[in-house]
């Protein structure tokens, strides 16, 4: 069972810069949960997209896997013995937790955790990867080139679901989906220090884009299409089809 997030309860003299570390790890259900609207449809959506697309005897990669909620339901949505799902994350505590879970299921899929950068990866035979909320943490000049790399690694008709956060073009809107975002965390108990201390600790780790960027991105770097399949305020979910 998940612990409770409080590790913004209190006022702290000095906001460091959001780290994936054991702390977080600790509560990471917990702050996910009730920080991202609709993230258990996103975790299930996945699922339901690898049943219809992923090939037998490929891969499936989960890049910024954390503690592995995508590659569970992916291994839980495909038939029995169908891919091998290789989990990656820079975190050593998200790592050392998210083996521990593979090693106390019976997977129908076997999940191969591994601790690494994304942007390291060598993606080969795939018929699925996933980022999801992982891109945003990833330097924006590198971006570009870890799309590239996923669409060079994925087989024809191969897909790609990426989840975000984003902004929007105008400041007046992006005020409308940030106020609506700030009223479901408080609605789900975070308080205004809470709220504050975690936007500063994430101010300089965590930069988004447009979905437009999003899609020119993933345009350029030669998908065929790129479907919006899942919008909440300012999150979405994509699905870029090779």
């Amino acid at each position: 069972m998940s612990n409770k997030d409080n590790l913004f309860a209190t006022p702290l003299k000095q906001v460091s810069d959001f780290q994936f570390d054991d702390a977080v790890a600790d509560v990471f259900p917990d702050m996910i949960s009730r920080s991202i609207p609709g993230y258990q449809t996103i975790i299930e959506t996945i699922g339901q997209l690898a049943a219809s697309h992923v090939k037998a005897n490929t891969n499936v990669y989960d890049l910024g896997c954390s503690l592995g909620a995508a590659s569970f339901s992916v291994s839980r949505h495909c038939p029995e013995d169908h891919c091998n799902i290789i989990a990656v994350d820079s975190s050593a505590a998200m790592v050392a937790r998210c083996q521990r879970k593979v090693e106390a299921f019976q997977l129908p899929n076997p999940i191969t955790v591994k601790q690494g950068f994304a942007q390291s990866e060598d993606i080969t035979n795939a018929s699925m990867a996933v980022m999801n909320f992982t891109l945003q943490f990833i330097p924006p000049p590198e971006r570009s080139a870890i799309i590239k790399q996923i669409f060079d690694g994925l087989l024809p008709g191969g897909i790609f679901v990426i989840s975000e956060k984003i902004r929007h073009d105008d400041d007046r809107g992006n005020d409308v989906i940030n106020d609506l975002h700030l009223q479901f965390k408080r609605q789900n108990g975070y308080s205004e220090l809470e709220i504050s201390q975690k936007r500063a600790a994430l101010e300089n780790v965590m930069l988004i884009d447009t979905f437009d960027i999003h899609q020119a991105r993933l345009k350029e770097a030669g998908f065929a299409d790129v479907v919006m399949w899942y919008r909440c305020f300012n999150f979405m979910s994509l699905v870029a089809i090779k």
